[in-house]
């Protein structure tokens, strides 16, 4: 991005701000559109390992998968050799985040790509990676999709939620907690979340279908935690909440009964830990896709992003 596409986008901000209202005064300068063109300037500078192709604060902080990294580049900045499509992109003008979901190569490795930007008066403030492969996915058996070939992501996602079929920012954060609220724990009651019956879920590019009735059934009553949960981006024009957050397994559960009588046996056999970026589709009040990247962490990890840990 040019400075002088930055200059057309402030001045023509401080023109309107002075024939509108005080609420529109307060209004972003960096709307939707301009937060996205960010995102494509940064991936474009990250493809070429080239910083300076993207509009990038002089103290910007990197983590990738929750590892800081001085100095800034560094990771898969330096290895990364290609970007397969199709990526999601989408933003929240009121808090400066936005959101992209990729793929990509390192040389011969596939991995999956999570991103979070945060934009602050034009520049990239912050950066936050998490980067799924199948080498850092090595704890109990997890999804993991191909990257090329392969419908990785509900085509949907991105489409704008027509008016009559959106729900405020503040539901919308309340039904992605009340998903994580439903993980924990699970038992087969649903808490504080609703789904459309034909509701998705993708992990690490991997498609599930019918998500209700796995949470119904029990299935995930291994997960111990779903903390230091943060719901930091709202797109509210696409019905889209972004979250971070680590799912705990203590590996104390042998066996357990699912809500239909049939005996499992937990895959955690110790202590481990998911960490994870992941997102929702709402409409109508309800989910309709969600959208996950998540890779093996130390467990009981926090994040360097984790404001308010939680204490349990």
């Amino acid at each position: 991005m040019t400075m002088s596409w930055l200059f057309r986008v402030t001045a023509a901000t401080s023109m309107l701000a002075g024939f509108t209202s005080t609420a529109a005064i307060a209004a972003p300068a960096c709307d939707n559109s301009c937060l996205e063109h960010i995102a494509d300037t940064y991936r474009a500078a990250y493809l070429k390992h080239d910083p300076s192709l993207a509009p990038l604060s002089k103290t910007v902080r990197f983590t990738e998968n929750n590892v800081e990294m001085v100095p800034f580049p560094d990771g898969s900045w330096d290895t990364v050799t290609e970007e397969v499509g199709p990526t999601l992109t989408f933003s929240d003008p009121e808090t400066g985040n936005v959101g992209i979901y990729t793929a990509i190569m390192q040389r011969d490795t596939p991995g999956f790509l999570a991103v979070r930007l945060k934009v602050e008066k034009g520049k990239i403030t912050e950066i936050e990676h998490i980067l799924s492969t199948k080498r850092n996915l090595s704890s109990p058996p997890t999804p993991f999709g191909e990257v090329r070939g392969a419908q990785n992501h509900d085509p949907n996602y991105t489409q704008i939620v027509p008016p009559g079929e959106r729900s405020p920012r503040k539901q919308l954060v309340a039904l992605a907690d009340g998903y994580f609220s439903t993980l924990e724990h699970n038992n087969g009651e649903i808490r504080g979340t609703r789904f459309s019956a034909d509701a998705t879920r993708y992990e690490n590019g991997l498609r599930f279908d019918k998500i209700e009735q796995g949470f119904k059934s029990g299935y995930y009553f291994f997960n111990n935690r779903v903390r230091d949960r943060d719901c930091f981006l709202v797109d509210e024009p696409r019905g889209i909440v972004m979250c971070r957050g680590f799912i705990d397994h203590k590996g104390v559960i042998d066996e357990y009964t699912l809500t239909d009588g049939e005996k499992k046996k937990s895959i955690f056999r110790e202590p481990q830990t998911w960490a994870f970026l992941e997102s929702f589709k709402i409409r109508n009040g309800m989910i309709v896709s969600v959208e996950s990247t998540f890779v093996a962490a130390p467990y009981y990890m926090r994040s360097p992003w984790t404001r308010h840990p939680d204490r349990r």
